[in-house]
């Protein structure tokens, strides 16, 4: 491989020039016969015997031209990656300009790569510090979230659903009369007036009384995920099996001696609002750093690539499947339950994400400017720290986390420290 030149074509863009020899792609090109010729038959030859020439000759010589840039883009474009010395964002777009055997190979590789970042004024940051007052209607939320936990389920028999209640359903859904895919259930649990199902599906069972089978009509919102059903009008059949709502019990001493570590209402309701009066300080303190990280996004320019957010879109989008996993829920099945497409879910990242990358760049380029040091250990009681949160062996996180990765992460943090110990709180 030889990387042949380095062109700056824009702010944040490169193209590679590179050159693969004839004789590395003649190398490639019988590696990728070998590997290919187990399923190539031909007349007069049994299956895998077949000689490379008469496949060539049979099939054109380009017919293992495409395996064999396959076999060489990691070494050759990492390889004149490395060689080039940018830092890239994101997997360069490759074309080949020119491809035979006698000349080898000619390759562009299209690049984006970090931009140069400039932070003014990060130290001596002003904010102001608010900490809310705990009120009894706060006292009153956390007295009333008990109650929530310790309510019994009890069947409603004597009236019709109404919202609050939880519905035991049969449903299918039909559209031009026609069931379709993912719109049957049965004994499905629904919480009326959670908004779990598409608009009007939870309204129109309300009024209905158990034993009751009825059609409801809805309409698919525009940007459903499904796109046969998006903005489309659908019929869905109920059988309504059953009626539950919650009872609340009082609170009493003997309640709160069930239920908690306390003895007495009173007791209980002073540690709600010592509680309380933490979190009110956390906030507070939450809401301090997130306004120093705006003034820090304020005070600093660079030209940011799009992919750079694009990237972090896709990463929140991989971190929404993750956190919903563990519950069995796929990232479809979410889209089908909240009526919203895989373009209204990133639209929704979009701001968030800017702002994410934003700062990652602003705090590095204070980590580099200030000289910010990461020891050897820091790093290991780290991945200490990983370890024992995530309940693995160090070896292990070390094998899922490169240590550079960590290593710039950590970085970060001392920045962040940076920043808010030069901050002038009010």
């Amino acid at each position: 491989m030889s990387l042949k030149a380095t062109n700056n074509v824009g702010t944040n863009s490169y193209e590679l020039e590179i050159e693969i020899p004839a004789k590395d792609f003649e190398e490639a090109l019988q590696q990728a016969y070998l590997r290919a010729k187990k399923n190539i038959a031909l007349p007069g030859f049994r299956k895998g015997k077949a000689p490379r020439k008469l496949i060539e000759k049979t099939y054109g010589e380009e017919v293992f031209f495409e395996d064999a840039i396959n076999l060489l883009y990691a070494p050759v474009v990492n390889g004149a990656i490395d060689e080039s010395g940018l830092d890239l964002v994101c997997q360069p777009s490759i074309e080949v300009t020119e491809i035979n055997k006698e000349n080898g190979v000619k390759l562009t590789a299209k690049c984006t790569t970090r931009p140069e970042v400039e932070v003014k004024d990060y130290k001596g940051i002003e904010v102001e510090k608010v900490v809310n007052a705990v009120t009894d209607e706060d006292i009153q939320k956390k007295v009333d979230e008990l109650r929530e936990k310790n309510a019994r389920i009890v069947t409603v028999d004597d009236r019709a659903a109404e919202n609050g209640d939880t519905v035991k359903i049969d449903f299918e859904g039909f559209k031009d009369g026609v069931a379709f895919d993912g719109g049957k259930a049965e004994d499905f649990d629904l919480e009326l007036g959670s908004g779990q199902f598409i608009p009007g599906f939870e309204d129109q069972i309300v009024g209905h009384s158990t034993g009751e089978e009825f059609e409801i009509n809805v309409t698919f919102p525009e940007e459903y995920q499904v796109k046969d059903l998006a903005g489309a009008a659908a019929v869905f059949k109920i059988n309504l099996k059953g009626i539950s709502k919650k009872e609340l019990p009082e609170l009493d001493d003997d309640m709160v001696k069930d239920s908690t570590d306390f003895d007495t209402v009173d007791e209980y309701k002073a540690d709600v609002k010592t509680k309380l009066e933490e979190a009110a300080e956390k906030a507070a303190d939450a809401k301090v750093e997130g306004d120093l990280f705006d003034k820090v996004i304020e005070n600093m320019t660079a030209e940011i690539p799009d992919v750079m957010y694009d990237n972090r879109v896709n990463e929140m989008v991989a971190e929404l499947e993750q956190r919903m996993a563990p519950q069995g829920i796929s990232l479809d099945m979410y889209l089908q339950f909240t009526g919203q497409t895989i373009d209204t879910i990133k639209r929704g990242y979009a701001e968030q994400a800017e702002k994410q990358v934003k700062l990652r760049l602003a705090l590095e380029k204070i980590a580099e400017v200030e000289k910010v040091e990461v020891t050897d250990e820091d790093l290991e009681n780290e991945f200490k720290n990983l370890a024992e949160t995530y309940k693995m062996e160090v070896e292990q996180v070390k094998s899922y986390i490169r240590a550079e990765d960590l290593k710039k992460d950590l970085a970060v943090g001392k920045a962040v420290e940076i920043v808010k110990d030069s901050a002038v709180i009010k």
